[in-house]
């Protein structure tokens, strides 16, 4: 049964950084394109990042310049790396691996990031 499982997630001070993980069993992240998703209080899901099976990434406008996201390949997991972090990053965040579209994939149960003073 394919898990994917995040972790990282807490309380940050605005302008602070957090370091997402997501791990998987069952299936290799590398023949999977993997997004992380943010769903924040009363809003909508949106998109935040992606990198493809093929190791090309995309982000939203309100993250661009800010977030990373990587993939390690030995360890399995794909990571995004926060930084500069707002109060409006404030959301619970969710990775998805897919081939075709997220709405046919893995997720996982999602981990809070809190940004406040």
């Amino acid at each position: 049964q394919v898990q994917l499982v995040e972790s990282g997630g807490g309380l940050v001070q605005p302008g602070g950084s957090l370091r997402l993980s997501c791990a998987a069993s069952e299936i290799i992240f590398s023949a999977y394109h993997t997004a992380w998703y943010r769903q924040g209080p009363g809003k909508q899901r949106e998109l935040v990042a992606v990198i493809t099976s093929g190791g090309f990434t995309n982000y939203s406008d309100s993250v661009k310049g800010r977030f990373t996201v990587s993939r390690d390949n030995a360890k399995n997991t794909v990571s995004l790396q926060m930084n500069s972090l707002k109060p409006e990053d404030t959301a619970v965040y969710y990775c998805s691996a897919y081939r075709r579209s997220p709405n046919s994939g893995f997720w996982g149960q999602g981990t809070q990031v809190t940004v406040s003073s």
